[in-house]
């Protein structure tokens, strides 16, 4: 791929080391290259603005504003990067923050630089990147039997019951991604662990579920 055609990626690290070690593991490829580099959150979004990333790396611990913030503030954007989340922290609670927030990708700093390389070309293509790991916490959030069977809501989040009624109100994945300010495949990975916490298979279960869950 020619320079011309890589992939512009802004790197966001509370560490320098690591943020230099970033630097020269990405810039090793051929078909990315780094545009701007920084410890510090409160500069991201200027950088953005100054840079035109295609895919931004963002540690969720940075300098002056978290990484969530910086992500929701990109979010709230008319037009955006995307933004591949790169942390240390492994807990379920963590990674469903940043997903909540919008990330199109979540990489953990304990895989192997490979990996977090093919993390990157995948968020830049458009694919919903997320560490197993994180997948079987979340799986294992799952609603009892007996909470899906009254709705489910005591087993989901926040952020699945506001998707849950926007599918019952009838709208499109595009839509409720406008909505939530959310990338539209997070969207489709709320909706694939809200569907199996419910039991249901499509959009139309989910909303006769929805319907008989609210009925005073």
């Amino acid at each position: 791929m020619s320079e011309a055609r890589a992939v512009r990626v802004l790197l966001a690290d509370d560490h320098a080391i690591v943020l230099e070690g970033l630097r020269a593991l990405v810039d090793a490829e051929p078909d990315l290259r780094v545009v701007g580099a920084t410890t510090d959150g409160t500069r991201v979004l200027a950088l953005v603005d100054e840079v035109t990333p295609d895919v931004v790396v963002l540690d969720l611990q940075l300098t002056g504003m978290r990484g969530t913030e910086v992500l929701a503030q990109l979010r709230a954007r008319a037009s955006a990067p995307r933004v591949l989340i790169l942390t240390a922290y492994t807990d379920g609670e963590s990674l469903r923050a940043a997903l909540d927030a919008g990330a199109d990708g979540l990489a953990l700093k304990t895989e192997s630089p490979q990996q977090t390389i093919a993390a990157i070309r995948q968020v830049a293509s458009g694919q919903l990147v997320f560490p197993e790991a994180a997948r079987r916490w979340l799986r294992g959030r799952a609603a009892p039997a007996g909470d899906a069977e009254t709705g489910g809501r005591g087993g989901l989040t926040p952020r699945e019951r506001e998707v849950w009624a926007l599918v019952a109100a009838g709208l499109s994945n595009h839509a409720i991604a406008a909505r939530l300010r959310l990338s539209e495949n997070t969207v489709k990975f709320h909706l694939q662990h809200l569907f199996a916490k419910l039991g249901v298979r499509n959009r139309t279960e989910a909303a006769l579920k929805y319907a008989r869950a609210t009925l005073p």
